[in-house]
């Protein structure tokens, strides 16, 4: 896990969009081939009305899937609800910096000390500690800005991490085995995300 990588916000251009995800990583595995463009290409398409922003998404969802291993790929596309939303998540704070750090940074820390409820002042804290090491977020408009938090929160909710968008509860997470083993196969860290103490991390390294 890179501990450091420049902020992007094209995650505005597509929630968890799940149920793409799924269909893409199906076709992938139905065609027998890694390259998602030619997926794109025998067919699969969203339910968007823009070819534009069809392919904004698809973009977008082509960037996630490929940081994922096959085994969590594997999962994405056979395991059960739960399971695939936290595998799509994965993929999205592998790709989205920014998602990662305000996860692990925030919503673990608040988390490991036991308190379940997001504040406006949390996010707030955190784009302020980012501003010195990632001075690419000043460049960003405050339409991006206010777009980007909003399309982080519904990932969030989508994915199941907080309730909702609105009331932005955190929810506990509790994974499967196979998803366990597909994430520490990989990279044990990327466990974080999901709220794991390093101590039960440290224990799944062995």
């Amino acid at each position: 896990m890179k501990t450091l990588s420049k902020y992007i916000l094209s995650f505005t251009a597509a929630s968890l969009r799940l149920n793409e995800m799924v269909k893409v990583a199906q076709a992938a595995q139905e065609n027998g081939s890694s390259d998602l463009n030619i997926v794109k290409e025998s067919g699969v398409v969203f339910g968007s009305v823009k070819n534009r922003t069809t392919d904004r998404e698809f973009r977008e969802i082509r960037k996630r899937l490929e940081t994922l291993t096959s085994e969590q790929k594997s999962i994405l596309t056979n395991g059960d609800l739960n399971s695939q939303k936290q595998i799509a998540f994965l993929a999205v704070c592998k790709h989205y910096a920014f998602i990662r750090d305000f996860t692990i940074e925030v919503i673990r820390d608040k988390v490991l000390v036991f308190n379940y409820q997001l504040h406006e002042s949390d996010y707030n804290s955190f784009i302020n500690s980012k501003i010195s090491l990632h001075p690419e977020l000043e460049a960003f408009s405050e339409s991006t800005q206010k777009k980007a938090k909003q399309v982080m929160y519904r990932i969030l909710g989508q994915a199941g991490i907080i309730n909702n968008s609105v009331e932005k509860t955190i929810q506990p997470q509790i994974l499967q085995q196979d998803v366990i083993r597909a994430i520490v196969t990989d990279d044990p860290a990327w466990l974080k995300i999901f709220m794991i103490p390093d101590r039960d991390i440290k224990q799944l390294r062995h």
